[in-house]
């Protein structure tokens, strides 16, 4: 009976130890999971087939923020585009130029962290950063004039973005509700979720606060954010205000080719 519990006792704790070994790993490695960036050097040469210039903005805490603006002669706007959390402008530039064959500028920057971008990662100084492009475009367009953009991870900045201010509209692609209904949803049996989470990017909340129409799209077969937290970001946007398309069968990667999205994204990039 003796050694029946000093197995148990053993047992109990070394399940302890992994448990708080898995814990703490996970909080650790947040950054890495949420922040997926690639970093360029700083004399890295960008290049692009549409015209374009490299731009830097300079955060109040003194980061640098590495943005590339592409142009076309006589715009009828402008978008500023917040990419996913994955690589760096060197690949999301050539996605951010498919806007300008809509007769758009398009301005789209690199997080702290990512490609050329300095400054320490930082989720309420990351936010503040997005204003840093839009008072660059507001220096040649009325706000009314101007379209935020958001994929995946830029749901977030482009939601607050839009929150504190008051451009044509905000278009979505893959949002999510925010960062803790991701988590749980992907690390289900990871306890204590709300407590270790140093990130929240509550597009809930943001979105509240936006007065302009929204537009999202959400693909039926995303397996990274799953329609149904972008439904549930729906259920917080008055209904005249939202359009909602659900591509049938799209991917978090790859709404961009379906036919619905192609078929109607000039309107809803115009008034």
């Amino acid at each position: 009976m003796a050694t029946f519990k000093k197995v148990i006792r053993f047992l109990l704790i070394f399940a302890s130890v992994i448990f708080i070994i898995c814990i703490t790993s996970m909080y650790l490695i947040q950054e890495k999971l949420i922040f997926a960036g690639s970093t360029l050097a700083q004399d890295y040469e960008y290049t692009f087939e549409p015209p374009f210039e490299e731009l830097n903005f300079t955060a109040k805490d003194g980061a640098r923020i590495n943005a590339l603006y592409f142009t076309v002669p006589s715009p009828e706007g402008a978008i500023v585009y917040f990419h996913g959390n994955a690589g760096d402008l060197s690949r999301w530039g050539t996605i951010a130029a498919y806007f300008t064959q809509f007769n758009y500028n398009v301005l789209i920057i690199d997080y702290r962290t990512y490609g050329k971008s300095t400054g320490a990662l930082n989720e309420q100084k990351m936010l503040e950063d997005t204003q840093l492009p839009y008072n660059f475009l507001l220096q040649n367009f009325k706000e009314e004039d101007i379209v935020v953009y958001g994929r995946s991870l830029g749901t977030s900045f482009a939601s607050y973005l839009t929150s504190k201010n008051n451009p044509r509209k905000l278009i979505l692609e893959t949002p999510f509700y925010n960062m803790l209904d991701v988590t749980k949803r992907r690390f289900p049996m990871l306890p204590f979720a709300d407590r270790l989470l140093k990130y929240r990017m509550e597009n809930n909340e943001f979105v509240k606060e936006v007065t302009c129409p929204i537009v999202i799209y959400h693909g039926t077969n995303d397996d990274i954010v799953p329609l149904a937290s972008g439904l549930l970001l729906k259920d917080e946007i008055p209904a005249d205000q939202l359009t909602f398309y659900t591509i049938q069968d799209a991917t978090h990667h790859n709404i961009g080719s379906f036919a619905e999205y192609q078929n109607t994204i000039v309107a809803s990039l115009r008034k």
